[in-house]
């Protein structure tokens, strides 16, 4: 189904399923067919899908591949969810970091309008320190207080055009870095994809409060026979 010759296209398959306890449980797959980790924009839109499914309402509890999320639909259209707390940001020695948001994500401090994202996030991505567990790959920038980025992802391999946790892990290490105001607690972030925002709260236990929000938009409905 993911394949964008002979399926319909996408970067994973999310399924949604009843849990007891939460609204619904999210199951998330990339696109190469192996179990994914937490996928932030996925999830927004699994919030939108099941609103119009009838499992939730305007808000949500539920569960992801990392742990219990809350969601809510915004007054203008946009869907915010929660993302996990960040007590650790690790500054590598060539000034890189790292970090997880509920999937790994490496953050590259370069231009993303100059950079060969394929064979670079592929380079990081399958290098000694993460072949074997795979990492996401964000090649960021800041100006005036707002984060542009582009992404490679593992179990995608390859570039898509927006990602939630690598967002998310972007702004918190330009936090940490000095690179925006970590005191106004939200950043705005521009992707290939599309506009988004990150709120965060910091401590000295590090970043809490987490919420990824912008907009999710159905393109189109079918049945798959399968």
């Amino acid at each position: 189904m993911c394949d964008r010759h002979f399926g319909i296209g996408a970067d994973g398959l999310m399924i949604l399923r009843q849990q007891p306890d939460v609204d619904f449980e999210m199951l998330y797959y990339n696109s190469d067919g192996h179990p994914g980790s937490m996928c932030g924009n996925g999830s927004r839109c699994l919030v939108k899908f099941a609103r119009e499914m009838g499992y939730c309402g305007t808000s949500a509890i539920f569960s992801a591949p990392d742990g219990l999320h809350t969601a809510e639909l915004l007054e203008n259209g946009w869907v915010s969810v929660s993302m996990r707390d960040v007590s650790h940001v690790e500054k590598l020695a060539n000034g890189d970091y790292s970090l997880d948001t509920g999937s790994p994500h490496y953050i590259a401090w370069k231009n993303p309008d100059l950079v060969n994202v394929f064979d670079e996030g592929r380079a990081i991505r399958n290098s000694d320190s993460y072949k074997t567990k795979g990492i996401n790959v964000n090649f960021v920038e800041t100006s005036e207080g707002i984060v542009r980025l582009r992404t490679y992802e593992r179990g995608v391999e390859d570039e898509t055009l927006s990602c939630g946790t690598g967002i998310t892990a972007s702004v918190i290490a330009a936090a940490e870095a000095g690179k925006i105001d970590k005191s106004k607690g939200v950043c705005e972030v521009k992707a290939k994809g599309g506009d988004l925002r990150v709120l965060f709260q910091h401590s000295d236990k590090g970043y809490t409060g987490i919420r990824l929000e912008g907009p999710a938009i159905k393109i189109f409905e079918g049945i798959i026979r399968l």
